[in-house]
């Protein structure tokens, strides 16, 4: 069974929780795009854990984590990422940690040239996590990236790897007025990351390719959502990588396996962190009332998460992006303390109404057609069973099931990892 998670909205819509929930069912959990800057928020028997960089599945001890070729990995992060979860007693090691060596590297030069840029933008600035992913992109389809495997042959490469840095600065001071990123930072920050990392480094699409033969169960994890893609999301304000469940076996480096399942998270409401248009967008008191129910700040950055009304436009468009053959839904139980709760069905566009998601100028102009539903006012955090869901509760939930035309077969009613209902 190969089966992909995935956001069908702007990203943070609990994937990380439904990984670390049905990778009880799976031997393999895979990262297969982006890099650390998002977070998957997990909470089990241990406590709370935020993931960046590392696959949800690396918190359940009997589950093979692979990060995939279509990622871009800062290794100062993810050595700081691996560290907390050994202080907590979590074991990540070579046997359960495979890293693929087509992976680009995400260097100290990436961060710094996203930063100068987005202080370049000033007030148009897209909101990046400064993390440097979009550099990091940028140098992969320029080929100028280094790679995890370039680490197993450093002294080979020193030469190459000094006219990289040469290329880069040329940018840095050229181009900013900044001061230029010296060769032996960068040499030191690579010659750290292949001792710590050499061992976890090998191919890993052949290693999926004989797990999928010999019968093992594995799990696509994506970062972000479908808004965030890189050619169907709200460009510019997106990300630089292909979060689409159809990229899935390509970023984990099996291009020529498909897909059997595909399952689309998204919140009971909308959020959103970075820059772009965001139609169902609440303002003032309504929103930060909605964002401290959810606890709404970026697991990353910590920034506060943009809230508003679930968006029906949005997301059956993200359901068709991702392919989605069922969709998880998230936090309902935050949505406990409203009277009433909106939901947007249409989108108005310079006096039209219209259900298709627009795009680029029209998706600024787009203002929400909201219907309203009565809130139900009671805790359902420790429901188990859709039986027991108050019936304005379960009206909410099959009324967006219906709008999707997909199954909803999870709703979270809580963080922690017993705290949902299988709805069939």
């Amino acid at each position: 069974m190969l089966t992909a998670i995935t956001g069908i909205n702007w990203g943070d819509e609990g994937k990380g929780r439904m990984v670390d929930l049905l990778s009880q069912d799976y031997d393999v959990v895979v990262r297969y795009q982006g890099g650390n800057n998002a977070g998957h928020t997990v909470i089990n028997e241990r406590g709370k854990f935020v993931l960046n960089l590392l696959p949800s599945g690396i918190l359940r001890g009997d589950v093979v984590n692979v990060m995939g070729p279509g990622m871009v990995i800062d290794t100062a992060h993810l050595a700081g990422e691996t560290e907390k979860l050994r202080e907590r007693g979590v074991a990540v090691g070579p046997e359960n940690l495979k890293i693929s060596d087509r992976a680009a590297i995400c260097l100290p030069l990436h961060p710094l040239l996203d930063a100068l840029e987005e202080d370049r933008l000033g007030k148009n600035a897209q909101g990046s996590t400064r993390r440097g992913i979009a550099p990091a992109y940028g140098d992969k389809y320029l080929r100028k990236a280094l790679r995890m495997g370039d680490l197993l042959n450093l002294d080979g490469m020193q030469g190459a790897i000094r006219d990289y840095v040469d290329y880069k600065n040329l940018l840095v001071t050229g181009a900013y007025g900044a001061e230029a990123v010296p060769f032996a930072q960068v040499w030191e920050y690579l010659k750290r990351a292949a001792e710590l990392f050499g061992p976890y480094i090998c191919d890993t699409g052949a290693y999926l390719d004989e797990a999928a033969e010999t019968g093992k169960n594995i799990l696509f994890e994506a970062q972000l959502g479908a808004l965030r893609d890189i050619d169907f999301g709200i460009y510019p304000y997106s990300s630089s990588s292909t979060t689409l469940a159809a990229f899935a076996p390509i970023g984990a480096g099996v291009p020529g396996r498909k897909l059997d399942a595909s399952i689309g998270v998204t919140k009971a409401y909308s959020t959103c962190v970075g820059g772009g248009p965001f139609v169902t967008e609440w303002g003032g008191e309504e929103a930060e009332a909605l964002r401290k129910a959810g606890n709404e700040y970026g697991a990353a950055t910590g920034r506060p998460r943009r809230v508003g009304a679930f968006d029906l436009v949005a997301s059956r468009y993200g359901c068709k992006m991702q392919g989605a053959t069922a969709v998880a839904l998230t936090m309902l139980d935050v949505l406990s303390y409203r009277e009433d709760i909106p939901v947007c069905v249409a989108y108005e566009i310079d006096g039209k109404e219209t259900v298709r998601f627009p795009y680029g100028a029209a998706l600024e102009r787009a203002r929400p057609v909201l219907k309203t539903f009565p809130g139900w006012r009671t805790d359902i955090s420790g429901v188990r069973c859709k039986e027991d869901l108050p019936r304005e509760a379960l009206d909410y939930v099959r009324f967006i099931e219906a709008s999707l035309a997909t199954p909803i077969t999870h709703v979270s009613v809580g963080p922690q990892r017993d705290a949902y209902i299988v709805m069939e």
